[in-house]
């Protein structure tokens, strides 16, 4: 994962800015724009790995540096009452995804294919874990396939990226009432998938 070159960083000791935080680092940027690599520093790994789930290894690079690129000009304008940047970012780069909605479905329906799901290695809702649990990630990625873009986008920022309810409405620019309406009909259409191959007598399941 390489550093945008407009965030290089000499100099600087490298626990300098970790009990600073992030909108104080971002305010700090907007006169000395060299500080904003210790956010690229804090949140590009999180940032690749949710979108190397949602869109492979590759895409996911060009994602992280679009993202940063993006933060960095739009720095001007994070709103410092927020102290973590994290949904800020997560909400651009979700944005960047969504370029490639096309491609995040064929990865999906591939997977459903072949049942080799890196996505599930460390799920945080429940039904994720309980398909992990079970071997199911072929009805996985069948039925993330066929979620509505808007749904399938906030059950990720919650369940992959690990976003609270509240960071995830921040990260959408939508009220936490929608985050939750979206969420139970993501999560109901999943469990109706895995449902339905539970319902299928045992010679007939896929197996890994």
């Amino acid at each position: 994962m390489h550093k945008p070159a407009t965030l290089g960083r000499e100099g600087r000791p490298p626990d300098a800015d970790r009990r600073t935080d992030d909108a104080t680092l971002i305010a700090r940027s907007r006169a000395e724009p060299e500080a904003f690599a210790a956010i690229f520093d804090r949140h590009a790994t999180d940032i690749h790995r949710y979108a190397a789930r949602r869109l492979g290894a590759g895409p996911a690079e060009d994602v992280v540096g679009e993202t940063f690129l993006v933060a960095f000009r739009r720095r001007d304008r994070y709103d410092l009452s927020h102290r973590n940047a994290a949904p800020w970012l997560f909400g651009i780069a979700t944005n960047m995804i969504s370029r490639h909605r096309q491609a995040e479905v064929r990865l999906y329906r591939a997977l459903a294919r072949v049942g080799v799901d890196p996505a599930v290695e460390s799920p945080a809702d429940e039904v994720v874990a309980r398909v992990a649990a079970t071997g199911q990630r072929r009805a996985l990625a069948a039925a993330l396939a066929r979620l509505k873009a808007a749904d399938r986008d906030t059950l990720l920022l919650v369940d992959w990226a690990e976003l609270t309810y509240d960071q995830a409405a921040l990260a959408l620019g939508v009220p936490v009432g929608t985050v939750r309406s979206r969420l139970n009909r993501a999560r109901r259409k999943i469990r109706e998938a895995l449902d339905d191959i539970n319902s299928l007598p045992a010679e007939e399941h896929h197996h890994d």
